[in-house]
């Protein structure tokens, strides 16, 4: 049979595509943005917010970049051969046919496997940074997170603020008097975790980290947060009929004017701590009736 593998001319339009594509990656690239390309297309305020942050976005730019490299690689290569190998006019018969490339095979084993190695141990290297930070916190703060707002107790200095349930009225932030949870700055913080009824997560995204908040099951984040500003934060799991109203802010200021802050609320009266006495399913004496 007529062997139709004369790939001669076909190389030309495979460089054309190759060229053409390169083109069109770099004019979508170019509609980005540097700081969006550095923060990995995180929120903007995400960069240096907190002692973590860095980590997460070193790991995300680095697995987005690498996969972009390799789909560009398969994609040019799948281009190529359709363009190269295509059945033309003249052609006669089947193509030659190929089986058992053993560099093709290794190619295809060895890659995904370096890959996959790559990516566990960066992760598992960002996870001993971020998710297994044990660091003691100079402050320790406990959010409660109930339907649809949030308690927060600032247990060094024994003073609480009580949250209400924000009322939703078109704006993209929460109002004045959403939930407000102040952090001091450059401040090693234990932030500790609790639900009252049903399951929650406390989310701030411009810290790129959320827990997942079970009722019985009380965790804890350890983080430093490295730059003053105010940010929003919301329940991530659906906790109900208002979950979407179940938002707060977080300020991170200066240390004078976080006990600035947690004096004033013990000057309102808010003094000791919202206990699981508030709980929905809490019972005072074991065995007690339901």
């Amino acid at each position: 049979m007529d062997s139709p593998n004369q790939a001669g001319p076909g190389r030309s339009w495979a460089k054309r595509l190759g060229t053409l594509g390169a083109v069109a990656v770099l004019a979508l690239l170019s509609g980005c943005t540097k700081e969006q390309v550095s923060t990995g297309f995180f929120p903007a305020e995400s960069k240096g917010a907190t002692n973590h942050t860095e980590a997460y976005t070193s790991l995300w730019n680095g697995a987005w970049i690498a996969l972009l490299i390799v789909g560009l690689i398969v994609w040019g290569l799948i281009l190529w051969a359709m363009v190269a190998y295509r059945r033309r006019k003249n052609d006669r018969g089947l193509p030659v046919q190929l089986r058992y490339s053993m560099p093709i095979e290794i190619l295809f084993t060895v890659t995904p496997v370096i890959l996959v190695l790559g990516f566990f141990f960066q992760s598992v290297q960002v996870m001993e940074k971020t998710t297994d930070d044990t660091t003691p916190g100079e402050q320790v703060i406990e959010v409660a997170a109930k339907q649809w707002a949030w308690d927060f107790n600032y247990v060094n200095q024994d003073v609480y603020y009580a949250g209400t349930q924000v009322h939703l009225d078109g704006s993209e932030k929460p109002g004045e008097k959403a939930p407000t949870l102040y952090l001091p700055v450059d401040t090693d913080l234990e932030i500790k975790l609790r639900s009252r009824d049903v399951i929650h997560s406390f989310w701030v995204p411009a810290f790129l980290e959320k827990r997942d908040m079970i009722p019985g099951h009380d965790q804890s984040l350890h983080l430093r947060a490295e730059k003053e500003g105010e940010y929003v934060g919301k329940c991530a799991e659906l906790c109900g009929e208002y979950h979407s109203e179940m938002l707060f802010n977080v300020k991170v200021v200066s240390k004078a004017e976080f006990e600035d802050y947690t004096k004033s609320l013990g000057d309102e009266g808010n003094k000791g701590q919202l206990g699981p006495e508030y709980d929905r399913n809490w019972y005072p004496k074991e065995g007690a009736e339901k």
